[in-house]
This record gives structure tokens, C-alpha cells and sequence, in this order.
């Protein structure tokens, strides 16, 4: 591809991190949250709406809360990743339960891929990305230059 086909973006030093999980992993990600309490309180923080309070309430950090998955809190965290306003995704999901929201779990999942989104999905992955180097430092990563795709598409149509 052309070099105009993709454009830079930047993560800030200050990390906007949104903080998910499904029921049965809410306790396992309070407890990471408390666990690397130092890092965390050091970003923006956010989360669905039951985890965002249940993590404020028990870790006493600072997370802006959204509506609940099931109630499109997972489409507004996905509307943030387009937006630009969140960096990584730490998303602690049951595996072996089935969600009535799942749709709406793998179009957040699919956005923050389509955006080059950092996302963990287990506790060993998040440590690996919390405990990074780069969380300290600003990053830049490319993504497809989407206004330039649109309007490619639109003249081939």
C-alpha cells in the first residue's frame, strides 16, 4: 500500500484504559486492579458499568463507568476506541459461559483490531502489558487511513 494509506496515531504517556469483565471474572480483575494498583492510578481509567463501581468501590481507584455490557456499555467503550480515547483494553472474559451479549463483545473486540488496539484477555496477558515498558513512554502505531478508504471506495463504486 501507498505510504498516504495509513496514518500514525499516538498512545499519550497517560494510558486511557478501559477495565471489562464478564461476572464470573469480575473478583479476578478487581484483584489485578489491586494488585498493580501504582501503575493504574497513574491513567485514565474506565470500565462497563457493574466492574467500573465494583472496582472503585474495592480498590478505591478512579474508574468512569458506562452502562453495563448487556446494555450497550461494550458499543460505548468500541465508540471510544473510534474516537481515539482508549488505548488498551483489559478484558477479563468467561470462556466458558455463554453471554447474551456476545455480538456486541466481538464488535468491541473487532473495532480495537481494526484500530491496532492493545487487548488482554487473561490475567497473564494483562500483566504482561501492564508491566511493559511502553506503558510509561508515548507509543505510535499505524492504522489504514480510513477517510483516504472511504473515499477510494466510493469512487470504485
Amino acid at each position: 500500500m501507498l505510504k498516504d494509506d495509513y496514518i500514525t496515531l499516538t498512545l499519550g504517556k497517560e494510558k486511557n484504559i478501559a477495565l471489562i469483565a464478564h461476572d464470573n471474572e469480575k473478583q479476578s480483575l478487581i484483584e489485578w486492579c489491586e494488585q498493580h494498583k501504582s501503575i493504574l492510578q497513574n491513567h485514565f481509567l474506565c470500565g462497563t458499568g457493574t466492574t467500573a463501581r465494583m472496582i472503585t468501590d474495592k480498590t478505591g481507584l478512579p474508574v468512569k463507568g458506562y452502562n453495563s455490557g448487556p446494555l450497550g456499555g461494550d458499543q460505548q467503550i468500541g465508540a471510544k476506541i473510534v474516537e481515539g480515547r482508549i488505548d488498551l483494553v483489559i478484558f477479563f472474559s468467561d470462556p466458558l459461559t455463554a453471554q447474551p451479549h456476545d455480538p456486541d463483545v466481538k464488535a468491541l473486540l473487532r473495532i480495537a483490531q481494526v484500530y491496532d488496539i492493545p487487548i488482554a484477555h487473561t490475567r497473564a496477558t494483562a500483566d504482561f502489558i501492564i508491566t511493559s515498558p511502553l506503558m510509561n513512554t508515548t507509543y505510535e502505531h499505524q492504522v489504514i487511513n480510513f477517510n483516504k478508504n472511504v473515499t477510494d471506495r466510493a469512487k470504485s463504486l
